[in-house]
């Protein structure tokens, strides 16, 4: 368990250090590349309804889950310290709390530099939604939405299974059920990003996926609304609000997970989130998360990432304690 905790302490910190460099082999782009080439050949087989996309989610957990076994035993024996890095390089590439901030802040940027142009660029690389038409209120909002959700697809459910994982092996290999099931999130995650839609190329051939998806984030969105809570009153935003509010709105949202973490900010932040959206495959007019205003700002935007920032390392140090919590037990005196 103590190796456990220091791989993810490690990889935490290279996190915030580094944050989620773009390069053509990252692990969780490899993922994609397996979906689509497996995609490709499900349709070819005319395997494009429910079964299809079962196999789909199947096989790719078998090459993923696989290809990460493969390199582990490769690095094991070239030696324990091969396997330490290996196994960091692996965890700090499916954790990505620096990379949400990243992405997000260059659309608060514009917003404040009043260039809507670009502010609309820079948020439709976080949505799925169609940003040609939105004004800078339905951007920072749009943008405030990406936070909330992103906090616990990107960060708090990988960290969620990354701990059940070593809890679950923990009396055989601890890090090894740790990253086997932090992979396995990650997989279902990318999945359920890439085929997972209501459009009727993907309703039934992404239904596997958005399904597993749902299940994997349903405890961790739940804790997001005690920890961005907590996390909004330590930032000087309204904590009580948030908790309120999530408590009130949290199942008004289309997704069993996703109103969670967002109508918690939409308390914390005195705003209203949801509302019409319009995706590429048509417009979804989605209920109103919160009671104060919807014209959400750059500033919005900014202490949104604050509250998410320091929910993320109060999480971390938690799972961090839990982890450890044998070790120290060991040495505290009967």
């Amino acid at each position: 368990m103590s190796e456990a905790a220091l791989i993810l302490g490690a990889a935490f910190a290279l996190d915030l250090l580094l944050g989620d460099p773009t390069y053509r082999l990252h692990p969780v782009r490899c993922i994609g590349h397996t979906v689509c080439f497996l995609e490709r050949q499900l349709r070819r087989m005319h395997l494009s309804g429910l079964l299809g996309g079962g196999l789909l989610v199947l096989l790719t957990l078998i090459v993923t889950l696989g290809v990460y076994l493969g390199f582990a035993e490769i690095a094991r024996r070239c030696g324990g310290w091969v396997l330490w890095i290996w196994r960091v390089y692996l965890t700090t590439s499916c954790i990505a709390l620096r990379d949400l901030i990243d992405h997000v802040r260059p659309v608060a940027a514009a917003l404040r530099a009043e260039d809507l142009s670009r502010a609309r660029t820079a948020v439709q690389r976080i949505v799925g939604r169609d940003t040609k038409r939105l004004g800078p209120a339905e951007v920072a909002r749009a943008t405030v939405e990406t936070v909330a959700e992103n906090f616990v697809d990107s960060f708090l459910s990988p960290l969620f299974w990354y701990i059940a994982g070593a809890v679950a092996l923990r009396s055989i290999a601890p890090a090894t059920g740790a990253l086997a099931a932090l992979v396995a999130y990650r997989t279902i995650n990318t999945l359920d990003a890439m085929v997972g839609y209501r459009s009727e190329r993907y309703l039934l051939f992404g239904r596997a996926a958005a399904r597993l998806d749902d299940i994997m984030n349903f405890i961790p969105a739940r804790l997001s609304v005690p920890l961005l809570s907590l996390s909004a009153g330590l930032c000087r935003q309204d904590g009580r609000g948030a908790w309120r509010v999530a408590l009130r709105d949290r199942k008004k949202h289309v997704s069993p997970n996703a109103g969670h973490p967002e109508s918690c900010l939409a308390g914390a932040l005195h705003v209203r989130l949801g509302g019409p959206v319009t995706y590429p495959h048509g417009s979804v007019e989605k209920p109103w998360l919160g009671c104060g205003s919807d014209q959400v700002t750059a500033w919005h935007i900014d202490a949104a990432c604050r509250i998410v920032l320091l929910a993320g390392g109060v999480a971390a140090g938690l799972v961090l304690l839990i982890l450890m919590l044998p070790l120290i037990t060991r040495g505290v005196p009967a």
